[in-house]
């Protein structure tokens, strides 16, 4: 073997050094092979603010500092979220000192629309940075690629969207669901805080109607305290008087709580036959993916690519096209049919294999 052959050898098994923003999200965690090896991913350095963290420590990404990523010892810059906030004078910043340094710039584009911003301009200009300036592109589904090379004229890898949740919970609820099917149907909406692209009194009206049609079924709505509390930050009054009236009704259950633990948010989830997606603009969704782990059938709208990403039901809601039919129909048949459109246990396995393998070489093709 020659020495050149025995350096390009040595250069493919050596793992490389990648600076993961954010690398403590459960996504970029579910990118390297269960049991270990795989690239070396940097851990995301505490924020300069602590009291900015809010319990998580990836937030603000410090990676995202021009200076830090003017120092770091890396191999790959690979961009996943975090950058909400961030200029597009800064993100070119950033750029710079990595092509300056020689560095690969890998970006994955999960969000084509941001579903934090009301107003698009903003992320729009963002992608208009990061993408044309990005090394190699990753996004989950065709469909987001097909937009990718519309708007941008570059080509993204797609790579589908690991699990969510973790092995051995999957493995319980593959377990437990079987066990379930004596019990009401169980349709949930989960409005969180209300994120720009939830219009819940959309769809609320017909989806009340809907289930309190069917036999045996229970529609339940969960909201964080700050939207429905009467001393909530971001209380919706029309939104959380008109669902308690409901509830006293007797039409839906409705829970008020705060953030959910991981743990709660699996408990909740494995508790639903059908997840409601009250979506009105988006790209892909990581709730979705983790209610496929967890055998919960899926009812997202039709905007993004969400159908694309596996096996769900839709309805149309599109910006400002919805239709009431769509979604009624869509809840009735999955009362009808109880299709189980989860992932096995064995496919997610396989594909985390194959995820993180693609991960490795597109790291290794553009370091060469």
């Amino acid at each position: 073997m020659s020495l050149a052959q025995s350096r390009e050898r040595q250069s493919a098994t050596t793992p490389l050094t990648v600076a993961s923003v954010p690398s403590g999200h459960v996504y970029v965690r579910h990118l390297s092979p269960l049991g270990g090896g795989g690239p070396v991913r940097l851990p995301d350095p505490d924020p300069a603010d602590p009291a900015r963290a809010a319990g998580a420590t990836w937030w603000p990404p410090v990676m995202l500092d021009p200076e830090w990523a003017r120092q770091a010892d890396l191999d790959v810059f690979h961009l996943h979220f975090g950058f909400d906030a961030c200029t597009p004078e800064g993100l070119e910043k950033l750029t710079r000192v990595l092509r300056g340094r020689g560095k690969p710039f890998v970006l994955t584009v999960h969000d084509l629309r941001n579903p934090h911003h009301e107003d698009r301009r903003l992320h729009d200009a963002q992608l208009d940075v990061l993408v044309p300036a990005a090394d190699a592109l990753i996004t989950l589904t065709p469909g987001a690629a097909r937009e990718i090379d519309a708007r941008w004229g570059r080509t993204a890898t797609v790579i589908p969207h690991p699990h969510v949740v973790d092995v051995p919970t999957m493995t319980r609820a593959l377990n437990v669901r079987p066990l379930w099917r004596g019990r009401p149907f169980r349709v949930g909406l989960h409005l969180k805080s209300l994120r720009a692209n939830m219009d819940p009194m959309r769809i609320l009206p017909t989806l009340v109607d809907t289930v309190a049609g069917l036999d045996e079924a229970v529609l339940q709505v969960n909201c964080h305290r700050d939207i429905l509390d009467a001393d909530g930050a971001r209380r919706d009054r029309e939104l959380s008087d008109w669902l308690r009236r409901q509830a006293a009704d007797g039409r839906l259950e409705l829970e008020v709580h705060d953030y959910f633990s991981d743990d709660d948010l699996w408990s909740y989830l494995a508790s639903l036959d059908l997840s409601v997606l009250p979506y009105t603009f988006g790209t892909h969704s990581g709730w979705l993916e983790a209610c496929r782990d967890l055998q919960t059938t899926v009812l997202a709208p039709t905007c993004g690519f969400y159908a694309e990403q596996g096996p769900i039901l839709s309805y149309t809601n599109d910006g400002d096209s919805f239709d009431a039919d769509s979604l009624r129909d869509a809840v009735v048949r999955a009362h009808a049919e109880r299709p189980r459109l989860g992932a096995t246990l064995d496919e997610r396995l396989a594909q985390r294999r194959e995820v993180a393998r693609m991960h490795d070489d597109l790291y290794r093709s553009v370091s060469r």
